[in-house]
Protein backbone atom coordinates (compact mmCIF):
# COMPACT_ATOMS: atom_id res chain seq x y z
CA UNK A 1 0.00 0.00 0.00
CA UNK A 2 1.16 3.43 -0.65
CA UNK A 3 1.23 6.22 1.56
CA UNK A 4 -1.60 8.79 0.90
CA UNK A 5 -0.03 12.02 -0.82
CA UNK A 6 -0.30 15.29 0.99
CA UNK A 7 -3.60 16.50 1.08
CA UNK A 8 -2.40 20.12 0.44
CA UNK A 9 -0.58 19.05 -2.52
CA UNK A 10 -3.69 17.02 -4.00
CA UNK A 11 -6.26 19.58 -2.51
CA UNK A 12 -4.25 22.22 -4.88
CA UNK A 13 -4.18 19.57 -7.69
CA UNK A 14 -7.72 19.00 -7.28
CA UNK A 15 -8.27 23.34 -7.46
CA UNK A 16 -6.79 23.46 -10.70
CA UNK A 17 -8.87 21.08 -12.21
CA UNK A 18 -11.87 22.81 -10.84
CA UNK A 19 -11.10 26.18 -11.96
CA UNK A 20 -10.39 25.03 -15.77
CA UNK A 21 -13.97 25.16 -16.21
CA UNK A 22 -15.81 28.68 -15.79
CA UNK A 23 -18.99 27.40 -14.81
CA UNK A 24 -17.50 24.80 -12.23
CA UNK A 25 -15.54 27.78 -10.99
CA UNK A 26 -18.33 29.79 -10.45
CA UNK A 27 -20.31 27.03 -8.60
CA UNK A 28 -17.53 26.62 -6.41
CA UNK A 29 -17.20 30.26 -5.10
CA UNK A 30 -21.05 30.69 -5.12
CA UNK A 31 -21.22 27.59 -2.72
CA UNK A 32 -18.26 27.89 -0.67
CA UNK A 33 -19.01 31.29 -0.61
CA UNK A 34 -15.14 32.33 -1.19
CA UNK A 35 -14.64 35.50 -3.41
CA UNK A 36 -11.22 34.84 -5.87
CA UNK A 37 -8.95 36.82 -3.48
CA UNK A 38 -10.49 35.01 -0.94
CA UNK A 39 -9.63 32.09 -2.68
CA UNK A 40 -6.02 32.93 -3.36
CA UNK A 41 -4.74 34.42 -0.36
CA UNK A 42 -6.18 30.58 0.79
CA UNK A 43 -4.10 28.81 -1.23
CA UNK A 44 -1.72 27.65 2.19
CA UNK A 45 -4.73 27.51 4.29
CA UNK A 46 -6.30 23.83 5.34
CA UNK A 47 -9.85 25.05 5.37
CA UNK A 48 -9.94 26.83 1.91
CA UNK A 49 -8.46 23.91 0.81
CA UNK A 50 -11.04 21.51 2.33
CA UNK A 51 -13.55 23.11 1.34
CA UNK A 52 -12.89 23.06 -1.92
CA UNK A 53 -11.88 18.83 -1.54
CA UNK A 54 -15.81 18.89 0.53
CA UNK A 55 -17.03 21.01 -2.80
CA UNK A 56 -16.11 18.10 -4.92
CA UNK A 57 -17.42 15.81 -2.25
CA UNK A 58 -20.74 16.63 -2.55
CA UNK A 59 -21.16 16.62 -6.56
CA UNK A 60 -20.45 13.09 -7.47
CA UNK A 61 -19.73 13.61 -11.07
CA UNK A 62 -17.21 16.24 -10.27
CA UNK A 63 -15.39 14.02 -7.84
CA UNK A 64 -15.25 11.36 -10.18
CA UNK A 65 -14.75 13.32 -13.13
CA UNK A 66 -11.45 15.30 -10.79
CA UNK A 67 -10.15 11.89 -9.48
CA UNK A 68 -9.87 10.84 -12.80
CA UNK A 69 -8.26 13.41 -13.92
CA UNK A 70 -5.55 13.40 -11.33
CA UNK A 71 -4.96 9.86 -11.69
CA UNK A 72 -6.11 9.01 -7.72
CA UNK A 73 -9.00 7.30 -5.97
CA UNK A 74 -12.35 9.21 -5.08
CA UNK A 75 -11.68 7.94 -1.90
CA UNK A 76 -8.09 9.83 -1.78
CA UNK A 77 -9.89 12.80 -2.57
CA UNK A 78 -12.29 12.35 0.35
CA UNK A 79 -9.74 11.66 2.50
CA UNK A 80 -7.67 13.88 2.50
CA UNK A 81 -10.45 16.28 2.80
CA UNK A 82 -10.76 15.28 6.12
CA UNK A 83 -7.22 15.31 7.10
CA UNK A 84 -7.21 19.43 6.47
CA UNK A 85 -10.07 19.42 8.12
CA UNK A 86 -8.42 17.67 11.40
Amino acid sequence: ETPARDPQALALAALGWVLSDEGRAQRLLALTGLTPDALREGLGDPAVLGAVLEFLGGHEPDLLAAADALGVEPAELAGAARRLRA
